[in-house]
């Protein structure tokens, strides 16, 4: 017969064996109630940190074991090696050692129509001139461009455009070794030509700090040393785009062009410009005029931007109307003349440099001031005679 203790045994079997599943199930629950405390915990930090911090953020379980379990202070970490204004800094200075990129036109074109409309910037900057060569291949007066540019690093950039087949490189050290960009072919008075101009400058409208363009060729010189033109340049308050209404600039006019341009809106001038940055911009961002242009103009190189800025008075208003580039189309010729070493001398090149009297005049250029910081066409078989003189008579 079972006993007292027995008995009192027995019910404590029972007691335990009933509780034991409710038991289970409380630590369960208390274990899940930790383990949620705990991620919610570690959530707050880690999006605590994630809006601190101006650069993406991975949590790693080593951080999170740091951030949560970690008593004692952390050790001091060192200097990140970007500076505090990282993004700013890749948006403010683009590669200085190779331009070139894999975006398409149309992918270019958009970035460069990017235009800030706070116009006082939060930096130091200095404004620099964008030398765009629109080129067919080597670039003959090199050595004449170097001296020109150097001392001046800072001031300037340069793009240089030119035909996809070649492919010699700038020796090293030149103020053009990496400054190709993307290009395309181009051919003598045709859309693509007006293409590799709008390239040039959207491909300059990257660098922020660029606020005068300048169209040349491999057969430009300058008249000037540097200091001269860069100062002429920013402190101008005019763009420079030869732009004329005459009876034989009309006849390329189509009357396909219209309603949208108008006879009375169609102008003629100079391939060679240069430009202030809202009119740059204005240039990249047109996608209204210059499909009509590339359909129905013929040399549209000649009519593009002279009609464009006749089209936007607010940008017209502030154009000179003349080219800073000196070129001879005498003789009614087909193309300009070309200069070769025996017509360069100290008398030719201190007349251009006084300018063309009858041009500047009708142009209401300051007698004081240059007419023409550049002339053109000049061939390789000049460039001897054009460093010889290039410290005597354009002082660089």
């Amino acid at each position: 017969m079972p006993t007292q203790k027995d008995r009192n045994s027995s019910s404590l079997f029972l007691v335990i064996k009933l509780l034991n599943p409710l038991l289970h199930h409380f630590l369960n629950l208390l274990f899940y109630f930790f383990l949620l405390c705990f991620g919610v915990v570690v959530g707050i930090i880690v999006h605590s940190s994630l809006e601190a911090s101006s650069l993406p953020y991975y949590p790693t379980v080593q951080s999170v074991s740091q951030l949560v379990l970690v008593t004692s202070p952390p050790p001091p970490t060192s200097p990140s090696p970007l500076p505090q204004n990282y993004e700013l800094e890749m948006f403010l200075r683009p590669p200085k050692i190779n331009i070139m990129h894999n975006m398409e036109d149309n992918e270019l074109f958009w970035r460069a129509s990017m235009d800030p409309k706070i116009r006082s910037y939060p930096f130091s900057r200095t404004p620099k001139v964008a030398f765009m060569f629109l080129t067919r291949g080597p670039l003959p007066l090199a050595p004449l461009w170097e001296r020109f540019f150097r001392g001046c690093e800072g001031l300037f950039t340069i793009y240089i455009h030119t035909n996809p087949s070649y492919k010699e490189s700038m020796p090293q050290g030149s103020v053009f070794l990496g400054r190709r960009i993307p290009s395309k072919r181009v051919d003598w008075a045709n859309a693509n030509m007006v293409d590799a101009e709008r390239r040039l400058l959207a491909n300059a409208l990257l660098d922020i700090n660029n606020e005068r363009f300048l169209l040349l060729s491999e057969s430009c010189i300058p008249l000037f040393n540097f200091t001269t033109i860069y100062s002429y340049l920013i402190n101008s308050t005019q763009t420079h785009v030869d732009s004329y209404d005459l009876p034989f600039g009309r006849v390329r006019y189509n009357r396909r062009m219209y309603p949208h341009i108008h006879l009375h809106h169609w102008r003629k001038g100079s391939q060679w410009f240069e430009l202030d940055r809202p009119m740059a911009l204005e240039t990249v961002s047109d996608t209204f005029y210059w499909p009509i242009f590339r359909a129905y103009c013929r040399c549209p190189d000649e009519h593009y931007f002279p009609t464009l800025l006749n089209l936007t008075p607010s940008l017209g208003s502030r154009n000179s109307n003349r080219t800073l580039t000196w070129t001879d189309w005498g003789k009614r010729r087909a193309h300009p003349r070309s200069f070769g070493g025996p017509e360069v001398n100290v008398e030719f090149l201190n007349w251009l440099r006084r300018s063309d009297k009858e041009y500047c005049e009708h142009k209401g250029v300051d007698k004081t001031r240059p007419c023409f910081l550049f002339a053109r066409k000049f061939s390789s078989n000049a460039l001897d005679k054009l460093l010889r003189f290039a410290s005597t008579v354009m002082y660089f």
